[in-house]
């Protein structure tokens, strides 16, 4: 077949006629040849290629070819070789070609590919449709390629700027595709050079064509070379950044060079054209490798400014030089947003397909310490990484982004700067942006919370109506998801986007709409703000939600018609914000008159006012709640005058017909107590006067009830007392409105008397009935909360007159407390009526907790009821364990101890007789009414102390002065205030099916204020917050100076002391609480932070224009002056709380730490008394001990130390002293308070080895010393803690060693055996002594386990399968370090016996009854066995040794102190056995000996005990 076809292609390409083989001969293959000769005008070119099978044509045609292109060049090459004029034929064939060439048609028709040539009736003589080019074949030919290449070379200036010709074909470009992909270049580095020499003189184009084509022209060894070339090109022209790295990309290079060329890219960065970027991105990304891929991405982020993308007009309009100038500047806003979007695209191939990228991004991100340096670029990279890899650099992005935004680097500008310029670029990530805003909003952390509401702000405000969409149908879910914090923020945000949004808000209505199916898992002020929304949206002034407005009538009238007291609030409270909505007073322009409202929506106000009024007549708690609605409207709101006027109008003759009675009118219903007119502050003493009708009215009340539960009738209105004070509010808040703050029309109410009876019936409550106890309760409570609701009134009051009735009325409420305490103390079971109408309190679901205390007695009314008491001391209940601290005394027999009980109980009681016979009131808060903030600033008026009073205690000059005892209960209003509002609590998600208690009852008021509202209000109150703080200063200082330095003097006033004590303490918990804000670490609320610290810096440095360091330093100091007046130890513990947080608001808070641990150790080592003089002690005292010690140890500079004093010297103290007596130099170290510093020692021991840093091989010498010293140190605590537990064995102290030993024991195998592998050849004295001690605290652990198994204490037994798995790990840890160090023979097995804390052995394991013991005996008999006689007397011998150690403090080593650890334990002179750990139920003891043929000299033998 070839034959056939490489006959017939010759003879076509000769010309000739067909001949039969027969004739063919010598003569006639000599005819060409001759006819050669004789053709003296045609070229040894054109001959061979006629020859060899192709046909040169002229002008636009092509060339043909008639046989197949590898039989074309073979042809070329033997016409050649065998030509007689070889080599010099060569030259003659090239110059033949440059001839031909000269023509640029003939030119282009050689570097187009050639056509095939058909003969008649032949359509497959050559194979294939496509054929390369001529100067293609001819280049495929070794002899001639590179004078070809030269002549191509040489040829490509001319056609240089000629740009494309016809057909769009460019000459140069054939050129260069004419060198691609050749079979061989016979000399590429030559070609090399000539191209780059090309490269510097060729235009822009053709540049680019030539570095493009580079990787597709030169071979591999040639890679190298030309990628430098192109590295130094790209530094002096920019302009190629696109074709170069695109041929850097294609170029097989080595690692460093790479490198090179990656950091020289690196640094043109920022020079590099907008549309060229995401080219550099990509090839920066993707040349990285595992070693190197973090410094390369986080040197990128650095240097990509995508702030710089979004340019100035200016700069866009030169960037878009080849656009029309009207638009340029939009064309280059859209190439800006389309070159981030590649440059994003690029990062997220990147991220996706290599994994150390994701997390090399991660790491960078994470490593930015300051919120200046965070570019926008870190947030779009985290949505990339969150929507790229679900499973792995998801959770990296969330944690990242959590902890970014809770230390305030991330802050919300660079977010909103994100959204605003990249806003297209966004969109992409939508459903990344939106998951990472639920995350937040769903964060327990309330500090991530409110950027989580500011993603979903910005997505609704700047996304399409789709995403618009997404956003309102998440925010929906949040409210209905029933979690407190999620459904406040997500309600505020629905409500912000109402506000500010609100004819996009009213096309998804019917989503918010929605939530009313889920009203039952919302508390009220929820409700309120639910309802205010869709009142917004369906009644606002342009009402584009009118579409809802007939279903949230239907809501209304259903929810005020149900009987159930819970859906009737629901009503209620929708009801008045719809009238809020409707009736709003809508202002017009500033030139233009306010336009009344409609008619039609006045008469639709007025009925639905007139609905709810109707509907909550029948029931005192609907009605009051209502006035309560009515009132936050008005204050809160302004509405439309003719509705304001509506209200107001009956609410005066009301209030005055149902509770205002005038004097000497005789009561004409049954009332059980005698009437008598109290608490009159007015001057004339008339029977003119008016009078609060409070008693006949609750008879009444009572009465009234009583018949509705003999009689179904029907519901008619009644005046009930409930109604009192939520209807004297509304009336107050409408005469603030209609006379701008004015009360003179009210102002006798402030003064006038209360028709009640004699409080002397409160001394008498034994003898009175049931009834009428819980009658005087009634009376009591009402009346504290109508003082309570007047003193909210009045109390910015400007005249000094109204000041001081103010503040009677103050004395008074403080008084009426002292009583009510005395007569629910003799009330069991009384619920008091309901003051807070909006809670679930108002229909029985929280009086569970409102049962009186009644220790004796626990009838079956308790399992329903909680105590008071029991409530009061919830907070107390951080030290479980120390209740039996005081059950327990260790060193006493049990009768004595029961003695001792008794006589405590009986000391305790007769406390309590003396100072009043009561029950606390702080179960009972939700009964009482809430006090305004503005209440507060009473607290503006100076204290009352005895240096202000005369002989007759009168006051020296006219002035309003605050008692002691109110004081105290502004302070504990304000403290339970700020508790509420300032202190962020992590939002806990309410177990399945357990009641939900509210613990908003009571701050109604306070809820509808910003914490940065009373954040304000504090910082306002904190000059006079100062003052009281200096005057109970001066008190307990002249106390101590009258007493000889002692508070508890023969003179002393116990109760002014007690009240003036707990002034202190307050008054330091309020500063705490402010100061301890989260949202000063805002940057929004720099300004509030300088201005309260501005307040404690000028008490003492008159300086105002400091820097933030300095206010604190000069705060710091101001409080410090306040530790020498003390009274108690949780005053104490207060002050070191609020040093603690001041210090952390500025600079370094390191500096203060050393005066704050001074400070802690002198209130630890000072002796608290009582004012009787008797020692504190209790529950509280150990708390606030504990809390002390702790600060104290986690301020200290060396941890390890301080746990060795206590331990080593005072506790030691403790011992040698007697029973009932304490430490000589820690007077609060006694027997009773000894769990308490056991605990803490623990903690803090076991906290301080998890801080030492993990070992290297790569350590130096010096580093592993002072590790090795400090593990040392830590393991010497360890043992002597370990072993109080032989003197102190109660079963608290052993519960915290089994707990901390165990974790002490982790820490130790994962940071300190690393240690040992490396030190044991170099410091093998330390290690073995190290090893010997710390197998000492192992093995008195493994007693402790045997104890807690013989007296089956589930408490402790709980800790013995973690603890022995830990020993267990602790002695394959140690047989791992002999074998790395060469010691692996040193270890061998035995058994030894299990023992009790005493050192006897446990004879119950040795039974047939477990049979698992049973077979792990049998499983040890397996195994090498030593003899046991020795073992036995070597433990017993080390149980001796350990009790005189705790005993004679001889364990304690001074040498430590002063870096010698080869002293730490006794020398190993003999050969001992001590246990380091368990296997099992086995124990595992180590020999450590000397040895002769070991290589380190050490052998440490290992037996199962």
């Amino acid at each position: 077949m070839m034959r056939k076809k490489r006959r017939s292609s010759v003879d076509k390409g000769e010309g000739a006629t067909a001949t039969t083989k027969a004739k063919k001969s010598r003569g006639s293959t000599r005819q060409p040849k001759e006819a050669v000769r004789e053709d003296t005008n045609e070229s040894v070119f054109s001959v061979f290629l006629r020859q060899a099978g192709v046909t040169l044509r002229q002008g636009c045609t092509s060339n043909e070819i008639a046989v197949d292109q590898v039989v074309f060049q073979k042809r070329i090459q033997q016409q050649l070789r065998k030509s007689p004029k070889y080599p010099g034929v060569v030259q003659e064939f090239i110059t033949g070609l440059e001839s031909h060439i000269e023509d640029p048609e003939s030119f282009r028709n050689c570097l187009l590919p050639c056509v095939p040539q058909l003969s008649d009736g032949d359509a497959s003589s050559v194979s294939g449709s496509f054929q390369e080019s001529l100067l293609r074949m001819l280049l495929g030919i070794e002899m001639l390629q590179t004078s070809i290449i030269n002549t191509l070379l040489e040829k490509l200036p001319e056609f240089m700027l000629d740009g494309t010709g016809d057909g769009g074909i460019s000459v140069p470009h054939l050129i260069i595709n004419q060198l691609k992909w050749l079979d061989r270049v016979v000399d590429s580095k030559e070609l090399a050079t000539k191209l780059m020499e090309l490269v510097s003189v060729a235009p822009v184009d053709v540049q680019q064509d030539i570095i493009t084509s580079l990787p597709e022209i030169l071979e591999d060894s040639q890679h190298n070379d030309i990628a430098r070339e192109l590295n130094s090109l790209l530094q002096t022209n920019t302009q190629l950044t696109v074709p170069i790295l695109d041929a850097l990309s294609s170029l097989n290079l080595s690692s460093s060079l790479l490198t090179e060329v990656r950091g020289a890219v690196m640094s043109t960065l920022a020079a590099v054209q907008l549309e060229d970027l995401p080219v550099v991105v990509k090839f920066i990304l993707h040349s990285v490798s595992a070693f190197d891929a973090y410094e390369v991405v986080n040197s990128l982020r650095k240097k990509l400014e995508l702030e710089q993308c979004v340019l100035p007009p200016v700069l866009q309009a030169s960037q878009s030089r080849m656009r029309g100038k009207g638009a340029a500047m939009a064309a280059s806003t859209h190439a800006a947003g389309s070159s981030v979007t590649l440059i994003m695209d690029g990062i997220k191939s990147a991220v996706r397909f290599q994994k150390m990228i994701s997390e090399a991004w991660l790491k960078a991100i994470e490593s930015v310490d300051e919120a200046e340096n965070h570019k926008v670029i870190d947030l779009l990279v985290l949505f990339i990484l969150h929507c790229t890899n679900p499973n792995q650099s998801r959770r990296g992005a969330e944690r990242i982004l959590k902890s970014k935004v809770r230390t305030g680097l991330i802050q919300e500008a660079l977010l909103q700067k994100t959204f605003r310029d990249y806003s297209q670029v966004m969109r992409g990530y939508f459903a990344s942006i939106l998951a990472l805003a639920q995350c937040l909003l769903r964060s327990p952390d309330p500090c991530v919370v409110p950027f989580g509401g500011h993603m979903y702000r910005l997505s609704f405000t700047v996304f399409d109506p789709y995403c618009q969409q997404e956003v309102v149908g998440s925010l929906v879910t949040h409210v209905c998801s029933g979690v407190g914090g999620e459904v406040d923020m997500a309600l505020e945000l629905l409500c912000g986007l109402v506000t500010e949004n609100p004819s996009e808000m009213a096309l998804y209505a019917v989503f918010v709409k929605g939530i009313l199916d889920y009203m039952d898992n919302l508390t009220p002020q929820q409700i309120r703000r639910l309802f205010h929304l869709l009142s917004r949206l369906a009644f606002g002034q342009q009402q584009q939600g009118s579409h809802i407005q007939d279903d949230m009538h239907i809501v209304i009238r259903k929810q005020l018609s149900s009987t159930v007291p819970k859906y009737k609030r629901i009503g209620i409270i929708g009801a008045v914000m719809i009238v809020g909505s409707m009736g709003a007073f809508r202002p017009k322009g500033k030139e233009s008159k306010n336009e009344p409202l409609p008619q039609e929506t006045f008469r639709q106000v007025t009925a639905l006012l007139e609905l709810v009024r109707s509907s909550s007549e029948s029931s005192p708690e609907a009605g009051a709640l209502y006035y309560d609605e009515l009132a936050n409207l008005i204050l809160s709101s302004t509405l439309d005058p003719q509705v304001q006027e509506h209200i107001a109008k009956s609410v005066l003759d009301d209030f005055q017909d149902g509770f205002v009675v005038d004097l000497g009118l005789e009561t004409t219903c049954s009332i059980p107590f005698p009437a008598r007119v109290m608490y009159n502050l007015e001057e004339e003493d008339t029977q003119d006067g008016i009078a609060i009708n409070l008693l006949p009215l609750l008879a009444k009340d009572i009465q009234n009830k009583g018949e509705q539960q003999c009689q179904t009738k029907k519901a008619h209105k009644r005046v009930s007392p409930l109604c009192l004070s939520p209807f004297f509010r509304l009336l107050r808040l409408c005469e603030e409105k209609q006379h701008q703050g004015d009360l003179e029309e009210i102002d006798a109410l402030l003064g006038c008397p209360l028709i009640l009876t004699d409080m002397e019936a409160v001394e008498k409550m034994e003898s009175l009935s049931k009834a009428e106890r819980e009658f005087l309760c009634h009376l009591l409570f009402h009346t504290i909360n109508w003082f309570r609701e007047v003193i909210n009134a009045f109390c910015r009051q400007k005249e000094t007159e109204m000041k001081m009735k103010v503040m009677t009325r103050l004395q008074n409420i403080t008084y009426l407390q002292t009583l009510l305490e005395r007569a629910l103390a003799g009330t069991a079971g009384y619920v008091p009526p309901v003051a807070n109408f909006d809670g679930e309190s108002s229909d029985g679901a929280t009086l569970s907790s409102t049962a009186p205390v009644n220790k004796a007695k626990k009838d079956g009314s308790g399992k329903k009821r909680k105590t008071p008491g029991k409530a009061s001391s919830e907070s107390s209940s951080q030290l479980e364990e120390m209740t039996e601290a005081d059950e327990t005394q260790q060193d006493q027999p049990e009768k004595e101890k029961e003695k001792e009980k008794e006589k405590e109980k009986e000391k305790e009681k007769e406390k309590e007789k003396e100072i009043w016979h009561g029950v606390s009131l702080v179960s009972y808060r939700q009964f009482f009414r809430e006090l305004d903030m503005e209440v507060l600033s009473v607290l503006q008026c100076g204290l009352l102390s005895r240096s202000l009073l005369d002989s007759e205690l009168h006051t020296k000059k006219e002035e309003v002065l605050l008692g002691p005892a109110e004081l105290v209960f502004l302070l504990e209003d304000m403290l339970r205030k700020l508790e509420f509002s300032l202190t962020s609590a992590p939002v806990k998600r309410a177990p399945f099916l357990k009641v939900r208690t509210d613990k908003s009852v009571g701050f109604s008021h306070l809820q509808q204020r910003s914490s940065k509202d009373i954040a304000a209000c504090c910082v306002q109150l904190l000059p006079a917050l100062c003052s009281h703080l200096e005057n109970c200063h001066n008190h307990f200082q002249t106390l101590l100076s009258e007493n000889d330095g002692v508070v508890d003097g023969p003179a002393t006033d116990v109760q002014e002391q007690h009240l003036m004590s707990t002034c202190y303490q307050l008054l330091l918990q309020v500063l705490n609480t402010t100061f301890s804000w989260s949202g000063f670490n805002l940057p929004g609320q720099r300004s509030l932070l300088k201005k309260a610290l501005g307040v404690l810096a000028e008490r003492l440095n008159g300086h105002s224009e400091l820097t933030l360091e300095q206010l604190v330093k000069h705060s710091f100091e101001y409080l410090l002056n306040f530790g020498s007046t003390m009274p108690s130890l949780s005053t104490a513990l207060c002050l070191s709380q609020l040093l603690s947080t001041v210090s952390e608001k500025g600079g370094n808070p390191s500096t203060y730490r050393e005066q704050t641990a001074s400070l802690a150790k002198r209130f630890l080592s000072q002796d608290w008394l009582t004012a009787r003089g008797e020692k504190e002690r209790g529950n509280k005292f150990n708390e606030a001990l504990h809390t002390l010690l702790s600060i104290y140890l986690e301020n200290v500079d060396d941890v390890l130390k301080a746990v060795e004093e206590i331990a080593g010297e005072r506790i030691p103290e403790l011992l040698n002293a007697a029973k009932d007596e304490s430490s000589a130099s820690w007077p609060t170290l006694s027997r009773q308070t000894f769990l308490v510093f056991y605990k803490v020692m623990m903690a803090e021991l076991e906290k301080a080895v998890r801080k030492i840093p993990a070992s290297k091989i790569s350590d130096n010498v010096e580093a592993q010393n002072e590790k090795l010293l400090t593990w040392n140190l830590a393991v010497r605590d360890f043992h002597i803690l370990v072993n109080f537990v032989k003197v102190f064995d109660s079963r608290p102290v052993l519960n915290v060693c089994l707990k901390y030993g165990r974790l002490f024991l982790e820490s130790f195998l994962k940071l300190g055996m690393p240690l040992l592998d490396f030190s044991f050849k170099r410091h093998k004295e330390d290690v073995q002594n190290l090893l010997k001690t710390i197998q000492l605290s192992t093995r008195q652990l493994h007693h402790m386990c045997g104890h807690s198994k013989i007296n089956q204490d589930t408490s402790l037994t709980n800790h013995v399968p973690a603890l022995k798995k830990s020993l267990e790990l602790f002695v394959y840890r140690v047989k791992a370090t002999l074998t790395l160090n060469n010691c692996q023979e040193a270890f061998w097995i035995g058994n030894l016996k299990n023992r009790n804390l005493r050192g006897e052995e446990i004879l119950s394991q040795r039974t047939e009854g477990s049979d698992d013991d049973e077979d792990d005996e049998e499983q040890e008999e397996r195994h090498p066995v030593l003899p046991q006689e020795e073992s036995e007397d070597e433990a017993q011998e080390s149980d001796a040794e350990e009790r005189e150690k705790i005993k004679g403090k001889e364990n304690v080593d001074e040498d430590c102190r002063g870096g010698d650890t080869s002293h730490l334990t006794p020398s190993l002179e003999s050969p001992c056995s001590r246990v380091v750990g368990t296997s099992g139920t086995d124990r595992v003891a180590v020999r450590v000996t000397r040895s002769r043929t070991s290589s380190s000299g050490v052998c440490v033998s290992l037996c199962f005990l």
